[in-house]
């Protein structure tokens, strides 16, 4: 192969290889024009588009405008506003700084500029049909800027015939203002498509219009199944809404993160926020929620990928962290009601609310008549988490309330349903509790507590496990030995690459301990420690806490029914079951008068 010499390349390929990172299709640079409007203090975006935006695109926005002489700069690579210095680079707090965006777009299409300065007496306009910019003439508009591009791909004809349906590509389009529209509050959006409107979004200075603007854009059931947030660590801020576990999504496409108003797509964060929800959602099932993180810039890079799509965090492991302990407590005080029930002075004084369970007669936990079908063991494992927390006794003064002010939030019990559901009388209506769900969640946090409180039992291995790994694995296990000790396990390093699993928790001895290990190792490589051996004790013991719980088909009395209640409204993630199935519904009055048609 002949030797060709090294030559620069020239400057309409050169932004036509860079618009390959940076446009992909419409949406993409709708996305880049909307925040350079951002940037620029815009108050008011109106976005209008064509055929999907493959013919026109239009922005418009009210923001400081660009001087005269910056018009044609703008079009050069590598010029922007932004950013002066590498001090500004590592402290990134505009939306774009790479000086990219617009001579891509201009590379790859028809595009025209508009812009006039705040106070300034006239506008200009400049032009570009792909390979050079006209001179800026004088134009009539208002203060701002409006870009318009047309003929997208029309010189890269390879790249245009990728492209979708005209519907295809809207949908991808409206997407993206969509989720700007989330990130900005603030600011007005309008869209239009074909000249028709599709969003006309006022800006929102209230937590009221916000949870409007949520609604519209992602739907009124989600922000009726949504808990507000707001969590503060240090120099880390968490705020927004997540979905209850019950409203979950067959795909993950209602997930919205934000990081200093950056729309991003992170494995870290995926992976906290998947954790917090682990044992409260159900199996395939994505969440939904629509967050935002504020951490200081230095402490975040974002010029990690073209599209800045991905952003890197200095400590990760502490965002990991955060991340999880807020949405993880933020669901945990999803229950009945937030104000203490009225009984809650009977209990002794100090006994946490999750950990202050009440039995029934009749009911206990892995020793009802009706379960004498479980195991010995299975048996021994709930009596020895049972004993940890005595039941707190009923008084008769508690079933004598319902006639009296106050009624606790799920009521009192009136009558079982074919030995299924609990329907109870509250102050809203009528109230329908799946008894074995709930009594389930309650087993299964009491044994999660008493875990967390106690000490793990361990259980020495008669012959120690062999295990070949890599060096780094290796290094790994011995560097938190602590770790491991502390979950049950001893692994002691027997070589370069082998270690040796001489004990391992008792709950965990039918387990895949090998293969265990191995993914907790690469959990350490990954994150910087490992919630996996968390994780398959939770399991255990929610299926411990299934088989400990009361049977559907068994009749209570209303004793035993309102103590299931009252447990319920003071244990932690009472509103599903381990399983993510929802525990109990509410039917308030208005709904039963529609049901028989009163009022009419």
């Amino acid at each position: 192969m002949p030797t060709t010499r090294i030559h620069l390349l020239p400057a309409l390929l050169a932004n036509q290889i860079a618009a390959g990172e940076v446009v992909e299709r419409p949406s993409s640079v709708v996305k880049e024009l909307v925040e350079n409007s951002l940037d620029a203090g815009a108050r008011r975006i109106d976005i209008e588009v064509q055929e999907g935006g493959i013919s026109l695109i239009r922005v418009r926005d009210d923001g400081g405008g660009i001087h005269r002489d910056d018009l044609a700069l703008a079009l050069s690579r590598h010029a922007t506003s932004k950013i002066r210095s590498f001090e500004d680079l590592v402290a990134v707090r505009s939306l774009g700084f790479r000086g990219e965006a617009l001579p891509s777009i201009g590379s790859v299409s028809r595009l025209s500029m508009t812009s006039r300065l705040s106070d300034g007496e006239q506008a200009w306009r400049v032009d570009s049909d792909g390979d050079h910019f006209s001179e800026p003439t004088p134009a009539a508009h208002p203060a701002g800027t409006t870009v318009e591009v047309r003929d997208l791909f029309f010189n890269t004809p390879a790249r245009r015939k990728f492209l979708r349906a005209e519907r295809t590509e809207f949908n991808h389009l409206e997407e993206v203002v969509k989720r700007i529209a989330l990130s900005r509050f603030d600011v007005s959006f309008n869209l239009s498509h074909n000249q028709r409107p599709v969003h006309g979004l006022r800006a929102a200075a209230h937590e009221v219009e916000r949870a409007k603007r949520v609604a519209a854009l992602c739907g009124q059931a989600f922000i009726d199944s949504a808990v507000a947030i707001s969590f503060d660590a240090g120099e880390l801020r968490l705020r927004g809404w997540i979905g209850l576990p019950t409203f979950s999504r067959s795909q993950s496409d209602m997930q919205h993160f934000y990081v200093n108003g950056r729309v991003v797509r992170d494995k870290l964060v995926a992976h906290a926020i998947r954790q917090a929800y682990q044992d409260v959602l159900y199996h395939g099932r994505h969440p939904a929620f629509v967050l935002y993180l504020e951490v200081p810039p230095q402490e975040v890079d974002v010029n990690v990928h073209p599209t800045k799509h991905e952003v890197r965090f200095r400590e990760g492991r502490s965002v990991h962290d955060f991340l999880f302990r807020g949405i993880h407590d933020a669901l945990a005080q999803v229950r009945p009601a937030s104000a203490p029930a009225p009984f809650e002075s009977t209990l002794p004084e100090g006994t946490p609310p999750a950990v202050a369970v009440r039995a029934w007669s009749g009911v206990g936990y892995g020793r009802s008549a009706s379960q004498s079908h479980l195991s010995l063991a299975v048996k021994e494992q709930v009596d020895a988490y049972g004993a940890l927390h005595p039941p707190v006794p009923i008084t008769p003064n508690e079933l004598q309330r319902a006639t009296e002010p106050g009624i606790p939030p799920l009521g009192y019990a009136i009558a079982q349903l074919h030995g299924v559901y609990i329907l109870a009388e509250n102050s809203d209506g009528l109230v329908m509790v799946d008894m074995h769900a709930a009594h389930e969640r309650i087993t299964y946090e009491r044994m999660k507590q008493a875990h967390e409180q106690g000490r793990v039992i361990s259980q020495p291995l008669l012959v120690p496990v062999s295990l070949r790994v890599s060096e780094h694995e290796a290094r790994l296990a011995e560097e938190h030995h602590g770790v491991f000790a502390e979950l049950g396990f001893e692994i002691n390093r027997l070589g370069p690459d082998t270690l040796a699993i001489r004990q391992l928790p008792a709950l965990l001895c039918e387990a895949d301990v090998t293969q265990l290990v191995r993914d907790v190792l690469a959990d350490l490589a990954t994150h910087g420690g490992s919630a996996r051996i968390t994780e398959h004790l939770n399991e255990i013991m929610a299926t411990m806490a299934c088989h400990g719980a009361v049977r559907a088909h068994r009749k209570l009395n209303l004793p035993e029914m309102n103590a299931l209640l009252r447990d319920m409204e003071r244990t932690e993630r009472s509103g599903q079951c381990n399983h993510g199935r929802p525990t109990w519904v509410q039917l308030r009055m208005d709904e039963l008068d529609k049901l028989f048609l009163r009022g009419r």
